[in-house]
């Protein structure tokens, strides 16, 4: 009887170190692909999720993928990080095997961009930016974060050294963000002064429209993994985060840095 459940255990052992082989061998297939078709710096983390993976690879079919690209370049941001979730994956066994995986059809498919605050600075020329959770919602009268803590959607705070005059002086602002066709826009509203805030109740009035302006600018064409069209723009800590989402398509693996 020992023998027997030594035996069986190993098998289980083998039958295990099978299985999680030849998952990693599929995510560095398809990682290799969105590497060489998107031009990317380094091969992208790919995790096919579900147990046992021999199961989907037989039936060609994988509930959950998901991949995630970093320090990729843009024409407008120095560096972002790509994101995509792709559910209900079709990918028939031998394409894995040979490596001929290109254009895959899924059944829901999430992207997003997230931004640094710090890659956010450089391109606002603000090198000590940083990006703060939503103020909380002000409709119950106590002007801000001492509230009933909901966010404002598309809002945040931002903070960062600016000319101020004639001296550098530390600023928050509160600003929205807003998406302008594929592009986004970051619109600095007014001066921030709660408790996540730096602004100076020094800024004289006439000086306030010059410095909400070093924080406004735009993003323009900013594009989601697999060209996919961005419907929402967030702040998620200390990121700006660019999402978009679809249902019934095929993707191409070339394609997911587009430009």
């Amino acid at each position: 009887m020992r023998t027997l459940i030594v035996g069986l255990v190993a098998l289980v052992a083998v039958l295990l170190a099978v299985d999680f082989g030849a998952a990693a061998y599929a995510e560095y297939r398809v990682s290799r692909a969105l590497r060489d078709g998107g031009d990317l710096v380094a091969d992208p983390d790919v995790t096919v999720h579900g147990f046992p993976f021999l199961t989907q690879f037989a039936d060609g079919r994988y509930s959950r993928v998901e991949i995630r690209a970093r320090e990729v370049p843009t024409p407008y941001v120095e560096k972002t990080t790509i994101e995509a979730t792709l559910r209900d994956v079709r990918i028939p066994p031998s394409e894995l095997v040979d490596g001929a995986v290109r254009t895959v059809p899924v059944g829901e498919l999430d992207a997003r961009v997230r931004i640094e605050a710090t890659d956010l600075g450089r391109f606002l020329d603000i090198p000590d930016l940083q990006v703060s959770a939503p103020p909380a919602d002000r409709s119950d009268g106590t002007g801000g974060s001492g509230g009933s803590g909901e966010t404002t959607a598309g809002a945040v705070v931002l903070s960062g050294t600016v000319p101020v005059g004639p001296v550098d002086t530390a600023v928050s602002v509160t600003a929205e963000l807003r998406l302008d066709g594929r592009g986004v826009s970051i619109v600095a509203t007014d001066l921030y002064f709660g408790p996540e805030g730096r602004a100076d109740y020094t800024i004289p009035d006439f000086l306030k429209p010059a410095v909400l302006g070093l924080f406004t600018r735009t993003i323009d064409e900013q594009q989601l993994p697999f060209g996919l069209r961005p419907t929402e723009v967030t702040a998620e800590g200390g990121q700006i985060v660019i999402e978009g989402e679809a249902d019934d398509v095929t993707v191409d693996l070339s394609e997911i840095r587009t430009s």
